[in-house]
């Protein structure tokens, strides 16, 4: 995966006589034979000497984050994140005030968990200064020095711990981490809607959602972000039943199930996370439209909801309302399985048709240009579906003629 722009990369600073390691998610996951995505790198050289460096090699750069020493890099195929190592001078729970240092010590320190803070060479060999590795790979995601101090330089960092601890915890979690978040987990309704939400849909989307939540439920976390009812077991309802149909899971999708507000508690979550235009829609959508799936609808019915609605919003609603009737009533399993797989197939199998009239169909049968085309092209359309989408355009212009013909 961009094997090659890495090495450019790598040859450009290391070039300048500049050290340069992997850092991150991308060291974490090498370690543990995980399939790596994200790559990012530190290195001991100030932000105008790696775009200089960068430069000389022809690679686009843009400074991104410079103040606090990250640049991007963008060669041929993808960007990489370039920060300068680096030390707070100051913080104040949302932001931080840096100098920049050529001491990886020092830049290990001032990170968040110990297993965040390992490093390595473009050689493979890695470096702990903080106990990180024997964390890794024992599954405890700890924070380095004092959690409640770690926290006050950076309140988002009571949600990294929750990711993490989704991520990469195979133990109980950390008993110091926990008092810490949940002492601290008012700070949280004052960190910016784009950082709460690029975290939140990164932990909405872990394999096994319920523990999680369960924590950050016990801490008030949850309450914080998500003060409307919650239902940890309609999430895990949701995550088992993605699984068994073997559906990627989806943040929004998922925040539909961890919450039930109404429309107006939607609207104001959707902004507080500052969702996107779309996003915010298929939230208020999707809280909305529950129940209107159900085992084994009927077809007729099946497809009108397809149809009006749209596919991939209406197999949306059946996951959420399949997981609705699970966490109600766990020893019912969701009703009738075989009910709700038989609705959830016919849905994944089916094809819309394409509506054969339009508009210009309307006026050439002799009705003038205005709002009356539009209801009667409805009209035409709903008689349509109620024949279970059969005719053909033959067909729904007789219909159109003799609809015209009793105007």
């Amino acid at each position: 995966m961009g094997a090659q722009d890495t090495l450019a990369i790598l040859d450009a600073i290391s070039a300048g006589g500049a050290s340069v390691r992997f850092v991150g998610g991308c060291v974490r996951d090498a370690i543990l034979g995980r399939p790596v995505s994200d790559i990012d790198l530190a290195t001991d050289a100030e932000p105008a000497r790696v775009i200089e460096l960068l430069g000389a090699r022809k690679i686009r750069t843009v400074p991104t984050g410079i103040d606090h020493g990250t640049i991007t890099a963008i060669p041929e195929e993808r960007p990489f994140e370039i920060t300068t190592l680096r030390q707070d001078v100051e913080t104040d729970g949302r932001r931080a005030a840096v100098t920049f240092t050529r001491d990886w010590s020092v830049d290990a320190a001032r990170r968040d968990f110990t297993m965040n803070a390992l490093s390595a060479d473009p050689d493979g060999t890695v470096y702990d200064y903080v106990g990180g590795l024997s964390d890794l790979r024992s599954g405890s995601v700890r924070f380095i020095g004092d959690a409640a101090a770690r926290i006050a330089e950076d309140h988002l960092r009571i949600l990294r711990f929750f990711r993490f601890h989704a991520t990469y915890a195979t133990t109980v979690p950390d008993a110091e981490a926990l008092q810490a978040c949940r002492e601290a987990s008012g700070y949280v309704e004052k960190l910016s809607g784009e950082r709460v939400w690029q975290e939140m849909a990164r932990i909405l989307v872990v394999d096994e959602p319920m523990q999680v939540f369960a924590l950050m439920e016990d801490t008030r976390i949850l309450r914080v972000l998500f003060p409307v009812t919650r239902s940890t077991s309609r999430l895990q309802a949701l995550a088992a039943l993605e699984s068994m149909l073997n559906v990627a899971p989806e943040p929004v999708r998922r925040l539909t199930a961890l919450i039930q507000p109404d429309r107006k508690e939607a609207s104001q979550i959707a902004a507080r996370l500052r969702l996107s235009r779309a996003d915010t829609s298929r939230l208020d959508n999707l809280n909305a439209s529950r129940g209107e799936s159900r085992a084994g609808m009927p077809a007729l019915a099946l497809r009108r909801a397809l149809y009006k609605l749209g596919v991939d919003f209406f197999r949306d609603l059946i996951l959420l309302d399949w997981a609705d009737q699970i966490a109600r009533d766990p020893s019912t399993a969701g009703g009738n399985i075989q009910d709700w797989k038989d609705t959830w197939d016919a849905a994944h199998d089916w094809v819309p048709p394409h509506f054969p009239l339009s508009g210009e169909d309307v006026i050439a049968a002799g009705v003038r240009e205005g709002p009356d085309v539009g209801d009667i092209l409805e009209d035409v359309e709903e008689w349509w579906i109620d024949q279970a989408f059969r005719p053909d355009r033959d067909g729904c212009l007789e219909r159109l003629r003799l609809m015209l013909r009793r105007r």
